[in-house]
């Protein structure tokens, strides 16, 4: 999610919509039949072109809209939810895929020779991301390992808070090794955001006391794939 190509971040925005927004799945399926069908014609170098281009534009800011509605109401969650694992100021800013303030069928009219040596469509909403920084620094090329765990599951614990109140229960969290690449002090930031998302918690650890759970927890040991029930 810090550290992976964008559209590592475009799935966890589009999971975070298809929960909450309920037509999102089919403009998403629309738009990405009417891409793969513009793609199509810049590889076949289809005359036809303009007509695809209408209706490609015409999804991706059906599609857009919904994204970014949902995005700018989420983004004061993720940032309260980093700003609290981490201790310090992290921002959080969603980009379309094209220039804001420029309009898409214009931007695809002047890049219509750049399309049509590549023969994909490189401008719209596929091109979608969502940018992190943490402390005025891209988090993605700035911050340490351990930093961008707890920017990661920042990330995620907010998401259930955004997608939560749409679903009939809280989200199971699964977290594997929490304690590795943190100190005991983020460790215990981290799991006490778990604890406190009210949802069902499966987390591994190498040995029982790396991780703090609450009292109230049942204890499985794992050896050679063989489950049992620990003291």
């Amino acid at each position: 999610l810090v550290g992976g190509a964008p559209d590592q971040r475009r799935r966890f925005m589009d999971w975070m919509t298809f929960h909450v927004e309920h037509g999102y799945l089919d403009a998403w399926r629309r738009f990405r039949r009417a891409l793969k069908q513009r793609n199509a014609a810049l590889k076949a170098g289809s005359g036809s072109l303009e007509s695809w281009d209408r209706e490609f534009v015409e999804l991706a800011l059906a599609l857009d809209r919904i994204r970014e509605n949902l995005v700018g109401r989420a983004i004061p969650v993720l940032e309260d939810c980093a700003a609290d694992l981490l201790e310090l100021p992290v921002s959080f800013e969603y980009q379309r895929g094209w220039s804001d303030g420029r309009d898409l069928a214009e931007v695809l009219r002047e890049n219509r020779g750049r399309d049509q040596q590549t023969g994909t469509t490189n401008y719209g909403p596929h091109r979608g991301d969502l940018k992190l920084r943490m402390d005025e620094r891209l988090a993605k090329r700035l911050v340490s390992r351990g930093q961008q765990k707890l920017l990661a599951c920042a990330m995620v614990l907010g998401s259930v808070g955004v997608v939560g109140p749409a679903l009939p229960q809280p989200p199971l969290l699964m977290l594997d090794d929490p304690a590795a690449e943190l100190d005991r002090s983020a460790l215990e930031r981290l799991m006490a955001a778990v604890q406190a998302s009210g949802g069902q918690v499966i987390a591994t650890a190498l040995t029982p006391e790396a991780v703090p759970v609450p009292a109230a927890h049942s204890l499985f040991h794992v050896e050679q794939g063989v489950l049992s029930a620990a003291g």
